[in-house]
């Protein structure tokens, strides 16, 4: 890719090198190039919904977050004329930070930014997509905005983006005005849209699911429960947490009865964000490897191939989910 784009306005016949830059004529980054970029988010590329504007982050502002039709966040950083190779460190820093984030964060800057919440937003903005079937920030994307890149960051993002499939990606755009003062905006990608989605989905690998339940003796069932239960990742503390308890007090738990759970107990700021942690427990509870959880947890599903409901506690299992809840400090109503 060449990084350098010219323009020639054909004046009485005769093309007439037009040159102008961003700093040449007093714009700026922040009140005019965000702003274009704001008002038609096609200028930077495809499908992407903004969601914030000069959202803080650990290591700063960030000039504009977006999300793609798959929930996936994308970090975008501006800069009004050359990027230079420490753009790409700029965006990894605020990608690593940004990763870390929840759906309650995600919301709190989407309504901050849009009035709406991430809900309405999403659903608004891609009308054909299933909300339960939208993974939020299961990856993020850097895209970096100037008027020219230099030579060695045009070759780290191509090796980024080649070798190990990172969702990274330039916009070259070209401004120019001309003898009547029309002012001109033009893209160019470093690599194309299409094939930045296929590396990225190159990365991602196929987890093995199943819906049959495993057939552990007690005691080994005890361990594997108890063992995933005491780990500190997040969707298996919502299953004990939330989950199990409810299916101790309920003989079939619907999903809007899990949601309320989620916000009764501090999990969900309200049912809309409780209702975006629902599909991560469907999957650790669907994953092959945990079957024991299926052994003792059991589901329906009654309204769509495959989105679970009705979850209840397997017979004979009551006695064991109550005694290692409450060894692992779980208050149970």
């Amino acid at each position: 890719m060449t990084t350098e784009i010219k323009t020639w306005q054909i004046v009485d016949g005769q093309p007439q090198d037009v040159k102008s830059s961003l700093v040449d004529k007093g714009r700026t980054e922040t009140l005019d190039l965000e702003e274009w970029i704001v008002s038609n988010p096609g200028i930077i590329g495809h499908g992407l919904t903004i969601i914030g504007r000069q959202v803080q982050t650990r290591s700063g502002p960030l000039d504009i977050l977006a999300i793609d039709r798959q929930g996936n966040l994308v970090i975008v950083e501006l800069k009004r004329d050359m990027l230079p190779r420490e753009a790409l460190a700029q965006g990894i820093d605020y990608a690593s930070d940004v990763a870390n984030w929840g759906v309650e964060k995600i919301s709190e800057v989407c309504s901050k930014f849009t009035g709406k919440s991430l809900e309405d937003t999403l659903t608004e903005a891609y009308p054909e997509q299933t909300l339960d079937k939208i993974n939020i920030n299961e990856s993020q994307k850097i895209l970096l905005i100037g008027f020219s890149l230099e030579t060695s960051l045009e070759r780290m993002i191509n090796w980024l983006s080649e070798v190990f499939s990172v969702g990274i990606n330039a916009i070259v755009l070209h401004y120019v005005v001309t003898s009547s003062g029309d002012e001109l905006l033009t893209r160019t990608s470093l690599i194309s849209e299409e094939v930045v989605e296929e590396r990225v989905q190159r990365r991602k690998f196929t987890i093995p699911m199943s819906n049959d339940p495993g057939d552990y003796d007690l005691e080994k069932l005890r361990v594997l429960l108890a063992n995933y239960l005491s780990q500190q990742m997040v969707s298996a503390r919502r299953i004990k947490k939330v989950l199990l308890p409810a299916c101790l007090a309920h003989e079939i738990v619907q999903r809007d009865l899990l949601k309320a759970e989620f916000v009764r107990l501090g999990e969900a700021e309200d049912t809309t964000s409780a209702g975006y942690s629902l599909p991560a427990i469907s999957s650790q509870i669907g994953m092959e490897k945990n079957d024991f959880l299926r052994q003792i947890v059991g589901y329906e599903y009654p309204n769509y191939s495959w989105e679970k409901d009705n979850y209840y506690i397997r017979e004979g299992f009551h006695d064991l989910v109550k005694e290692i809840l409450s060894e692992l400090g779980v208050e149970i109503n």
